[in-house]
């Protein structure tokens, strides 16, 4: 049954990928109408996430931030299917960076780098600074229930040197890496929810206290990585540029929880700064009234 979707699903995925960016936006604008005025696709749950941290705008100004975010999240599901064909000259051209040289001072001083993003613009397309950097690249992600659609996901990633690994095999192959005198670069996408019963820390974000992953961080010092943040500003429709702040050379050296309450300032700012690029759609605060009375 799995392949027969894929088969079924994957020429149309083709046919999209290929069409000329123009014409993708264009498909962009309709499918923007069909899920947010046909379909209403978690409507509701976006103007309440959006009520809830920003509780000083009226109506209008929430309704007008959740279309704006439901016109991205469009463009970024087609862009993701671009990545099927997309050239390496066309998405170097619409994905730029700034201050690589926070990578590459790490690279000189034989560092593995822990690299933290959050949900925000278009985090698919940060493979490409496998072009760029010199060391093997790893993102940790969550495995598709499609087998086939899942080995296409890793075959798009691998053609710039990136091998995704689920969180179950994150320890194991990087202590491996680790073992074997291998420097690397691991992207952890960090602002998702935990479970509230297995969350070792609380933090507010937003203004609203929620437990927060600690995973990357705590990866960091167990194999003593360096920490980098890299912040995705959206400079125009279909164009890009990210940008690189090192929060920890030396990981152990700081308190537990520290470089993660750091990681979620900074996402707070760009989320501040434009908030119609984040992924609202998240049930991100659904444990704000469930925080265990050590974390209070």
């Amino acid at each position: 049954m799995q392949f027969l979707v894929y088969i079924l699903i994957y020429p149309f995925l083709y046919i999209i990928s290929i069409l000329p960016f123009r014409l993708l936006y264009m498909l962009s604008d309709v499918l923007f109408g069909f899920v947010y005025y046909i379909i209403g696709y978690r409507r509701k749950t976006v103007r309440h996430n959006l009520r809830l941290v920003f509780p000083e705008k009226s109506e209008k100004e929430i309704n007008a931030i959740a279309k704006k975010f439901f016109h991205h999240l469009c463009d970024m599901i087609l862009e993701s299917i671009k990545s099927l064909t997309i050239s390496e000259a066309e998405i170097t051209k619409r994905f730029q960076f700034k201050h690589i040289e926070e990578i590459h001072k790490l690279e000189k001083a034989n560092r593995s780098i822990v690299l933290m993003c959050a949900h925000y613009a278009n985090f698919e397309w940060i493979f490409i600074a496998q072009r760029f950097v010199n060391h093997k690249g790893y993102g940790v992600y969550k495995r598709l229930e499609n087998k086939y659609f899942d080995r296409l996901i890793k075959r798009i990633r691998a053609k710039y040197n990136t091998d995704l690994i689920t969180t179950k095999e994150t320890i194991p192959t990087l202590t491996e890496t680790k073992k074997r005198g291998e420097l690397t670069i691991n992207g952890f996408i960090s602002d998702q929810s935990p479970k509230a019963n297995k969350a070792f820390h609380w933090k507010e974000f937003m203004g609203i206290k929620v437990p927060v992953h600690t995973g990357a961080e705590m990866l960091a010092k167990k194999l003593d990585m360096s920490v980098v943040f890299f912040a995705v500003k959206k400079v125009k429709r279909g164009y890009y540029e990210t940008t690189f702040k090192t929060l920890a050379v030396n990981p152990k050296d700081f308190k537990n929880y520290d470089i993660t309450d750091q990681f979620l300032k900074l996402v707070e700012q760009q989320i501040y700064e434009a908030p119609e690029y984040y992924l609202w759609t998240h049930k991100r605060w659904k444990h704000k009234d469930k925080v265990p009375a050590k974390f209070q």
